[in-house]
């Protein structure tokens, strides 16, 4: 048979065709290995789109302890190139201390600060400011290069161009919140402070990018599970859905809570006071006004969600041990039911001491971490694509 095989390669025509068969072969490899976007470049914008995510969450950090720290109002101004060098010699230090002395922080708060003092508020809102700078780069100039490259699908060019066009907004967001601490108030002998209505659109559109880009880095890299989409199965991801809402809820409850120092009254748990609900829960009129303006309140709603998120995030702890899941799927869950607990022994820890800064900004940070572990929960329960 061997022999019959190696006359018949002889044939002319017989072995002109192995020839354009072997060519073809290579050129469908090739083309399929060059053809964009394809698994490779999928997961290099998946890496990217994470770390991105993980730059944002920095920024959410550090504006926490921007906050804590009572810096943000440090910087009077803003200017997009030409605040990115902090003042040099003492006679800049000293223009830009004289132009803070001229707003209400200074006047009312901060009258007796020194310039060594206002350089230490200065250079926390200057970092707050640098960092966001460098979380629009990381966005915008990756995807100018993506985008030529043909990294991107159709659909996941307008991902791109909508989280591109929500960290400029972004930016602007964060200075017209500052504006609302810089105004003269002669009524009000309150500490100055930003509005806590713009402080939680602030927040709430960081993270919303957060969430935006964590879910798309993360469905970019990880393969979805092949599961029968049997009653109980659907059960859980609508769970594990609500759950996540829940979770961004309390995080952006927290940003009233922060602008309105509500965590420094009524610093006992779990009562209020000597009361479970207290006297002036409903104090403001009209009614309304309480769930944002009132502190009492406001720190009552971010004591009930922070319970209800971990009551529901117990609930689909227990309610996921009733079936078979994938195994990133179980520990997804599992890291996100311990996560909740320690997140509220730190937000308990943080009222009874008084809000210490470190404490503060370590359970803000607790919060960006529940809510990255509610978001890979979702990933892992997302239906295969057809």
């Amino acid at each position: 048979m061997t022999q019959s095989y190696e006359m018949s390669i002889r044939s002319p025509q017989l072995r002109q065709w192995v020839v354009k068969r072997g060519q073809s072969t290579i050129t469908a490899e090739a083309g399929a290995a060059s053809t964009v976007p394809n698994t490779a470049t999928n997961r290099i914008v998946g890496r990217w789109l994470l770390g991105c995510s993980g730059l944002v969450a920095g920024a959410i950090v550090l504006g926490g302890v921007t906050r804590l720290t009572e810096s943000g109002l440090s910087m009077v101004d803003w200017h997009l190139v030409r605040e990115m060098k902090p003042p040099q010699s003492q006679a800049e230090w000293e223009a830009e201390f004289s132009k803070y002395q001229q707003f209400p922080e200074f006047k009312i708060l901060n009258h007796d600060m020194t310039l060594s003092e206002f350089k230490f508020i200065f250079f926390m809102e200057w970092g707050h400011r640098m960092w966001g700078r460098l979380v629009g780069l990381a966005y915008i100039l990756p995807t100018v290069y993506f985008w030529k490259k043909g990294y991107f699908t159709r659909s996941m060019k307008g991902k791109v161009l909508g989280l591109c066009g929500f960290v400029v907004f972004q930016g602007l967001l964060g200075w017209y919140m500052v504006k609302s601490g810089l105004e003269e108030k002669p009524e009000s002998y309150d500490i100055p402070r930003v509005s806590q209505y713009r402080l939680s659109a602030h927040l709430g559109s960081a993270l919303l990018l957060y969430c935006a880009s964590l879910w798309i880095g993360l469905t970019q890299l990880l393969p979805a599970h092949k599961m029968t989409e049997t009653r109980h199965i659907m059960q859980l991801k609508r769970f594990a859905k609500g759950t996540a809402g829940l979770v961004f809820l309390t995080a952006l409850s927290g940003a009233f809570v922060a602008g309105l120092d509500a965590g420094l009254v009524y610093n006992s748990f779990p009562k209020m006071g000597e009361r479970w609900i207290p006297d002036d829960l409903l104090a403001f009129s009209p009614t309304l006004k309480n769930f944002f303006e009132n502190p009492t309140t406001v720190q009552f709603d971010h004591r009930i969600l922070g319970i209800s998120s971990l009551a529901a995030i117990t609930g689909l702890y227990l309610f996921s041990r009733r079936m078979l899941l994938p195994r990133r799927a179980k520990i997804a869950i599992s890291l996100l039911a311990a996560m909740a607990y320690g997140q509220v022994v730190l937000g308990i820890s943080t009222l009874l001491l008084y809000v210490p800064t470190s404490l503060a900004a370590t359970h803000q940070s607790g919060s960006v971490a529940l809510l990255s572990l509610a978001i890979w929960v979702l990933a892992e329960l997302r239906k295969m694509p057809k």
